[in-house]
């Protein structure tokens, strides 16, 4: 016992967890040297646990109030677990989510300003559920409706536009890289590659938000920093979460650098291109798991979400950051498990973008997990 207990404590050095509990017992299991599958599954486990008995609603629903994305998000976490679709709390969640198809065929509430959001997410649940064909009408007329809502010549952009081929929340104002990121995740769901036209022209929105200079990005951004990270938008005056230079630049932070990553690999861009190598230099340098880095703390279970979802697909077992080598999955589910708290969920302390709510952060925490399953 005192064996196991001084290895734990060992590894929790090596492998700090990204926040802290509030005092609350962190009651998870941490892994050793490799993927463990018993801590994999008792951590998961353990989430699932929590979403059944005391995240879900009577209704299905998760966190009805925040908007219908939270419950989307979370019944994509459960699939991408192997909760199977006919376990209660999945089935439950599904059909509230189907409740909500407008005769648009986009899958939002009713004076949501947040549809392509909430219509992305739902795509991307129901997608993991429909092995049988049952939901293919649903998601033909959810894929028509998000396509319409991309920034194209619909809203009379030429391709010289900023906003040009972006995805916003649906609410007009701009496009921003995260929710294009969603836009991406939702085609990629469902089959499609670079060779859709929607996937093509958020692929030039995306490479317009990487600090970049290059015939791929000619916005006025591009060269202020040129760190080959990305930003938030270059639409409607330009954006950045995390601020401005004083030249004017956009500057870059993490979780929308591995947004922009996975989405360039998601529209079929080569590994050794110069934009996704960029990319993975900003990120060597920035390699962190105890915060979301140039955000702090702010979004930090967003970001584990976009940096397990870009190193799977970038294909990497080992990443070779600055300080070293890192077996980034073995490293992530210590930090998952050390920070799951006594109930099976997790919540970050710092509330901003609903991170306050456990139904989300746990939905983020199980995408998050199934990317690091153990191999069988």
């Amino acid at each position: 016992m005192r064996k196991n207990i001084l290895k734990i404590a060992t590894l929790l050095l090596l492998f700090p967890p990204g926040i802290t509990s509030n005092g609350q017992e962190n009651a998870g299991a941490v892994s050793g040297p490799g993927v463990v599958s018993t801590d994999y599954r008792t951590t998961v486990d353990r989430a699932v646990e929590f979403l059944r008995v005391r995240g879900q609603a009577e209704d299905g629903s998760f966190s009805k109030q925040n908007g219908l994305g939270v419950s989307a998000l979370v019944a994509a976490g459960l699939l991408a677990v192997d909760v199977p679709r006919e376990d209660p709390v999945v089935a439950k969640v599904l059909a509230f989510i189907e409740g909500y198809q407008q005769p648009d065929g986009g899958i939002y509430a009713p004076g949501s300003k947040h549809s392509n959001y909430e219509t992305c997410l739902a795509i991307m649940a129901i997608s993991k559920a429909n092995r049988d064909g049952k939901y293919t009408a649903m998601l033909a007329k959810a894929e028509v409706y998000i396509k319409k809502l991309q920034w194209d010549e619909g809203e009379g952009l030429t391709s010289d536009d900023p906003a040009f081929g972006g995805a916003g929340y649906g609410s007009k104002s701009r496009p921003d890289l995260s929710n294009s990121s969603f836009l991406l995740d939702a085609l990629n769901s469902l089959g499609r590659d670079g060779s859709d036209e929607a996937v093509q022209r958020a692929l030039i929105f995306v490479s317009r938000c990487q600090n970049r200079a290059s015939g791929d990005n000619p916005t006025p951004f591009a060269n202020k920093i040129n760190d080959g990270g990305f930003y938030y938008t270059p639409a409607a005056g330009g954006d950045s979460m995390a601020g401005k230079t004083e030249n004017g630049g956009l500057r870059s932070y993490a979780s929308m650098t591995y947004a922009g990553l996975k989405s360039m690999i998601f529209a079929g861009v080569a590994k050794d291109d110069q934009r996704v190598q960029a990319a993975a230099k900003f990120l060597e340098s920035n390699y962190s798991l105890e915060s979301n880095p140039g955000m702090g703390s702010s979004g930090l279970f967003y970001y584990y979400h976009t940096m397990a979802k870009a190193l799977n697909a970038l294909g990497v077992e080992q990443f070779k950051a600055v300080d070293g080598e890192h077996a980034w999955r073995t490293e992530l589910l210590a930090t998952l498990a050390s920070s799951q708290k006594k109930d099976g969920s997790w919540v970050n302390p710092d509330s901003r973008w609903l991170e306050g709510d456990p139904n989300l952060v746990t939905g983020y925490a199980l995408l998050t997990l199934s990317m690091l399953k153990p191999s069988k």
